[in-house]
């Protein structure tokens, strides 16, 4: 069915529409994905999706395979982008006969933009504009395509002469055959509405269709604007800008922005009913506003859980997390944004069928140099890291490089061990005790709905000398009680487990509710989170000038020190996964005199040689 069928219909019954756009994944289990939160997603209502065309049509036989699907195979009414970049007209000549072959009946008709790095130019037997493709579509298939072009309400702002030939061009193009008009995103509202009273002023009468881009971070949306050149409205900024550092909290703000705006623009005399959302193949962002906007039954908000619940778009429903990022939740979000198979995921799976989106995120330090400085001095010995450490557990320090914040209420239950365990020489980033069986309103532990009872195995997450590790690892393996994980900054992975699959380190038990695991400890996903946790050192150590003792030392510790993470499975003995550690610091005092002192080369690559434990990654 044509899209101007539909919004005809839609017109007539008075009623409020949307829909999708995705655009094809690099990968082909990325497009299996995509099919299926395509699927997925047609349970939100859109009249119609559309999927996009990469500059030079790199991706055009996933577009094809996309439009055939959801056509035949889910039943959604799908658009089809066609540019003119790097196409000769034997292409554009496949794609259109290929679309009529899938049942399309809809094609936007666009110039494209040029491949990256790269000036725009005509091919050989090419099309140089997009009224060009309109015509020639036109002209091959007469009317039975509905075809669509882009409008640019940035362009509004332009000088008077230029907005008004820019108007010419779009005039042009609807004055060759175009049915309706899908817009640049936007985020000025005034500017769109000028924009729109603009069109009906120059002849301009068919449909014009908003395109809405929902704000999920604040990299991704100074990116998305920067790149689009388009103009944000000052309150955006003023709103957003504050928590440009709290992910959570601008996607919270974010949402109610675009839903507002969407607001203004429905309820504007424009007659506008119809909202066109640029998914970027995440599923979250759309249902959130779909909803703030009361356009969709809300779906069931999860309870609450041990971690904060995030209101990012696309973990509306999550509820499982690894516990490495316990003390980092903002990187956690940011950089598992497209993980969607979760834990089989890594960060940028070309599994997922965000797979290749822009990002924006990095590994970062929440203080500034100044910050950093007050906090955490200028240490010059490991008996100056291992102080801050403790003093860290102890509630004595309000941050370290591997949390955002202070301690949580947890800590102070092991933090006497806590601080033993950094005195002797293992340097703890993170950490849960043992809990067996809390009530769900305890105020330590408690989580989750009433009348139920918690659950946690106890955890340690630490960096250690390889002269220690050498040490603990015997007593470790003498508790079959115990897992471990041993990874040094290569990426080398050592275990005693032989499990692939996640362990739940935290479960509930609820009235009428099945068991609920949401804390694991896995080998991917530890995997994943080493990256960082070594690069928060070394951003660390970036705080001090190059050749201090300061920044050689914490450099050191990075390139010699393994991360170990350790479960002791048995959560009704509290105490007996601080044993094994008490009994390899004692050991190496009475062989060495005290804790370890600096970082030996040496002795890294004697442990990585003289332990193969379990298996290897």
């Amino acid at each position: 069915m044509k899209i101007s069928q539909k919004i005809e219909q839609a017109a007539k019954e008075d009623r409020i529409w949307w829909s999708f756009e995705y655009f094809p994944p690099r990968t082909a289990q990325g497009l299996q994905n995509l099919l299926d939160r395509i699927e997925r997603m047609r349970a939100l209502g859109p009249e119609f999706i559309d999927i996009t065309w990469n500059a030079g049509g790199r991706t055009s036989e996933l577009t094809s395979e996309l439009v055939k699907t959801c056509q035949k195979l889910i039943g959604i009414e799908t658009c089809m982008h066609l540019t003119c970049t790097a196409m000769p007209r034997v292409k554009v000549d496949i794609a259109l006969r290929e679309a009529k072959e899938h049942g399309c009946r809809n094609i936007l008709a666009l110039r494209g933009d040029p491949p990256v790095g790269k000036e725009w130019e005509p091919v050989d037997t090419g099309f140089r504009y997009g009224v060009d493709l309109v015509r020639y579509i036109r002209a091959q298939y007469g009317d039975y395509f509905d075809v669509s072009v882009a409008g640019y309400p940035q362009t509004h702002r332009l000088p008077p002469e230029e907005a008004a030939r820019e108007m010419g061009y779009l005039k042009e193009k609807v004055d060759a055959g175009a049915n309706f008009i899908f817009t640049q995103m936007f985020y000025d509202v005034d500017m769109f509405i000028d924009w729109v009273k603009a069109a009906r002023a120059a002849g301009i009468t068919v449909p014009i269709v908003p395109g809405i881009m929902p704000i999920q971070t604040w990299n991704g949306f100074q990116k998305a604007t920067s790149l689009a050149k388009i103009t944000v409205p000052q309150s955006f900024l003023d709103a957003l800008e504050p928590h440009k550092n709290n992910d959570e909290k601008v996607r919270e703000i974010g949402t109610k922005l675009v839903a507002d705006m969407c607001r203004r623009i429905l309820a504007a005399d424009i007659g506008i009913r119809g909202l066109h959302f640029y998914t970027m193949n995440l599923e979250k962002g759309c249902r959130l506003l779909l909803e703030e906007l009361n356009l969709v039954p809300r779906i069931e908000v999860i309870k609450p859980l041990p971690w904060r619940q995030s209101l990012t778009p696309n973990r509306r429903t999550e509820n499982i997390r690894p516990i490495f990022w316990a003390n980092r939740t903002r990187s956690y979000l940011s950089r598992t944004e497209n993980w969607d198979e979760y834990p089989n995921g890594r960060f940028g799976d070309s599994r997922s069928p965000a797979y290749g989106e822009l990002d924006g995120y990095g590994v970062w330090i929440k203080q500034t140099k100044e910050d950093a400085l007050r906090l955490w001095d200028t240490p010059t010995s490991i008996d100056d890291i291992r102080r801050l450490f403790a003093q860290f557990c102890q509630g004595k320090l309000e941050a370290l490089p591997w949390s955002d914040g202070a301690p949580s209420s947890e800590t102070s239950v092991i933090a006497p061990q806590l601080a033993k365990l950094n005195e002797l020489g293992f340097l703890t980033i993170n950490s849960q005790p043992a809990v067996d069986g809390a009530r769900s309103d305890d105020r330590i532990h408690g989580w989750g709905p009433a009348n139920g009872y918690v659950y946690q195995k106890a955890y340690l997450e630490f960096f250690v000398s390889p002269e220690l590790l050498d040490m603990l690892i015997p007593h470790i393996e003498r508790d079959i009680n115990i897992t471990y994980y041993v990874i040094n900054n290569r990426g080398d992975l050592r275990t005693n487990t032989h499990s692939d699959g996640p362990n739940a380190v935290t479960w509930g038990v609820f009235p009428g509710k099945e068991i609920i695991q949401p804390t694991i400890v896995e080998a991917i996903s530890f995997m994943a989170w080493k990256d960082e946790a070594y690069e928060l050192g070394r951003l660390w150590a970036k705080f001090y000038e190059p050749g201090s003792a300061t920044r050689q030392l914490i450099d050191g510790i990075m390139d010699t020190y393994y991360l170990v993470n350790v479960v002791h499975n048995d959560y009704k003995r509290p105490d007996a996964i601080f044993e094994p550690f008490f009994k390899a610091g004692a050991e190496y005092a009475a062989k060495y005199g005290s804790a370890p002192q600096l970082p030996t080369m040496n002795g890294a690559n004697g442990h990585a040689n003289g332990h193969a434990i379990g298996h290897a990654n």
